[in-house]
């Protein structure tokens, strides 16, 4: 099982240093990747009509996923890196194409676009984007984003994108994999249907998730060993919980798993994040 290392933008952002530190030390603890996650736009969830309930605020910190892989791939030959989750329908599709590629490219091959149609309302609209329609506009993307990464010239008119015989140059050398997360029925579904793997939060749910993505890819004819399926450990409380979530996982058949140190009262410390991912990885090779 491939292991990676959630960044913890929410509580140490802005440093270069600090990322310098993370990747370094990460890439040396025997890490697979790195993963990040994607909020464009922070807003205050108080007093909305109707309420807005979610984990994260104005005072929440996010990097550009794009932005950030672009720095870290200079820093490493070895590290992927994966976006958990890139919100895909309120970014537009040709910028994603041209951003994924170059990062692929400059990363020598090393991007897994982990994708998801978001919660929040307010961060579609200040986006100029329609919550109401992101379900069928990520499918969309996604076929999109694969023509545009392995054709010359792409003519293609749908019900949200329109290209008129344009393309994504440079082009990566490969089509990059897309993995899509969520933690409902028609999320399970539509990867099966459609991409090459799922992320799983690690609440109660994620061991049923595996098997409801399980079931749609032998009603869709897909091969399982050719899916993968990655956990998030954003739930475990501490150290231990962590490390037995990655034992779990693995024993469930995941291909791949990421821990997090976030909200494990460490605070802005990377020094504390990092001796946070030592200890995972410590517990974790012991079995």
């Amino acid at each position: 099982m491939k292991l990676g290392a959630a960044f913890p933008s929410t509580e140490v952002s802005g440093n270069p240093d600090d990322v310098r530190r993370f990747v370094r030390a990460i890439e040396d603890l025997g890490y697979d990747h790195i993963m990040v996650p994607d909020h464009v736009v922070k807003p205050s969830l108080e007093d909305r009509d109707p309420p807005i309930v979610g984990p994260y605020t104005e005072k929440s910190s996010f990097h550009d996923p794009f932005v950030l892989f672009s720095f870290m791939a200079a820093l490493t030959d070895r590290l992927h890196f994966v976006s958990g989750i890139l919100v895909l329908p309120q970014r537009q599709t040709g910028l994603v194409a041209q951003q994924a590629a170059d990062v692929d490219l400059l990363s020598r091959e090393r991007l897994r676009l982990g994708v998801g149609v978001g919660w929040n309302p307010i961060e579609y609209a200040a986006m100029g984007q329609d919550f109401r329609t992101r379900g069928r506009r990520m499918e969309e993307q996604i076929g999109l984003l694969r023509r545009l990464w392995t054709e010359p010239l792409v003519q293609f008119r749908g019900e949200f994108d329109y290209i008129d015989r344009a393309a994504t140059n440079p082009r990566p050398r490969r089509s990059i994999p897309i993995w899509l997360g969520g933690q409902s029925e028609p999320a399970y579904e539509r990867a099966a249907r459609i991409a090459d793997g799922f992320i799983h939060a690690n609440g109660k749910g994620a061991a049923a998730g595996m098997e409801r993505v399980r079931h749609h890819l032998k009603v869709q004819n897909r091969d399982e060993a050719s899916f993968g399926s990655e956990l998030l450990t954003q739930f475990a409380k501490d150290v231990p919980e962590t490390a037995q979530k990655l034992v779990e996982w693995h024993n469930l058949g995941g291909t791949h798993c990421s821990a997090t140190s976030t909200s494990k009262s460490l605070g802005n410390s990377m020094d504390a994040h990092i001796a946070y991912f030592a200890e995972v990885k410590h517990r974790f090779n012991r079995g």
